[in-house]
């Protein structure tokens, strides 16, 4: 799970997949803007098929913690 999301941050910022860890905060060590993040959330959706509730997505700061949620949806 990790890796698959590695492969998808990597397409919204300009980093490299090895330096992007667990702990890796997708604002303050990506990069990332609020849009590329809600971009990002829309792909993880098709790519795990589930539903991201923006509510929950909104408190998600580190790579880690959106591998936590991907997986506790996809054993929903």
């Amino acid at each position: 799970m990790f890796e698959r999301l590695r492969d998808i941050i990597v397409k919204y910022v300009e980093v490299k997949a090895e330096t992007i860890t667990p702990e890796s905060r997708f604002m303050e060590d990506l990069g990332f803007t609020s849009f590329d993040f809600m971009s990002m959330l829309g792909e993880l959706e098709d790519e795990f098929d589930v539903e991201v509730d923006e509510q929950e997505a909104a408190n998600i700061r580190t790579v880690g913690e959106a591998v936590a949620y991907l997986e506790k949806l996809s054993q929903a």
